[in-house]
């Protein structure tokens, strides 16, 4: 992650310092937004997502170790300390309430910038969102995820309990082979089928209403060592 792309939340009761840094790290590059205490970063938190929290220990009121812990129930986010105390008993403290990293002040600007992009690139990158089609279209016959129902033309397909629970599997995963284990698996926890020969059977029974010619799967396609896959157009 660059700092382009990250959002910081600085949480600090000290107002100078608060817009010394914000300055800092906008000029690096990074969007930032501040709190001037426990409660108010709350109320920032319950709005936004942020990729690191830089917060100071002490702070009036709730504490910077009260609140790291207190976010370690609900979020993931990095949370990098910043305080006076410099004692390894303190830095086991905040360690130990789930902060990711610990800076004694006072501190070099350049040595904060260097260890949150530290902690950045330590943040794995998200995985892409796939976009999955709401209709699935294999030549004449197309299938409507959301409803779960098959079509031929304008006419109805009726499907079985297991073959709609197959097709609920497949569409969730086209172009991906799915294996016999794993539809097992699927089909168990739904009260189907539960054996490998009977899955051999089922996947049979839909692609008679799915191909044109059952003998030869160009939609329902059988991938050899590794199990069953659907493939719309």
């Amino acid at each position: 992650m660059s700092a382009d792309d990250a959002h910081l939340l600085i949480v600090d009761d000290d107002a100078r310092i608060r817009s010394l840094l914000q300055k800092f790290l906008m000029r690096a590059g990074f969007l930032v937004t501040t709190a001037r205490d426990a409660a108010h970063a709350r109320r920032v938190l319950a709005g936004l997502e942020f990729d690191l929290i830089v917060l100071d220990v002490m702070m009036s009121g709730e504490d910077g170790i009260a609140l790291c812990r207190d976010l370690r129930r609900s979020i993931t986010t990095p949370i990098m300390l910043l305080t006076a105390k410099g004692e390894t008993i303190d830095r086991i403290t905040g360690l130990e309430a789930g902060a990711d990293d610990y800076l004694v002040k006072p501190f070099e600007p350049k040595e904060l910038l260097l260890r949150i992009n530290a902690i950045l690139r330590r943040v794995p990158a998200a995985d892409p969102v796939v976009i999955l089609p709401k209709v699935l279209h294999m030549g004449p016959v197309r299938y409507d995820i959301e409803r779960g129902e098959m079509w031929h033309g304008e006419d109805l397909v009726r499907l079985t309990a297991t073959e709609s629970q197959l097709m609920r599997i497949f569409s969730g995963r086209p172009g991906e082979p799915v294996t016999r284990t794993k539809l097992v698996e699927e089909l168990s926890r739904s009260g189907g089928q539960t054996q490998e020969r009977a899955v051999d059977v089922q996947i049979t029974r839909l692609r008679r209403k799915i191909e044109t010619d059952p003998k030869q799967p160009r939609f329902l396609q059988t991938v050899r060592g590794e199990g069953y896959m659907l493939a719309p157009e």
